[in-house]
């Protein structure tokens, strides 16, 4: 590999990963802005734990417990 083309590489890698990251920051940018005005659709993509509460582990009250 010759010297030119180390460096057009190299140049052709900090280019790229700069477009990466403005386009990143775009996004996030463009996401906050809309943010603000945008209604949910309620999609959920774990549909077996809506409506359940979280299980909890607590012993149970003296009162709850049958004699």
């Amino acid at each position: 590999m010759s010297i030119e083309q180390a460096a057009s590489f190299l140049a052709i890698s900090i280019l790229m990963s700069l477009g990466a990251i403005a386009l990143v920051i775009g996004a996030v940018a463009i996401n906050n802005i809309i943010h603000r005005y945008w209604k949910s659709f309620g999609w959920n993509f774990f549909p077996i734990y809506v409506g359940k509460e979280p299980m909890t582990f607590q012993e149970p009250k003296l009162d709850d417990v049958k004699k």
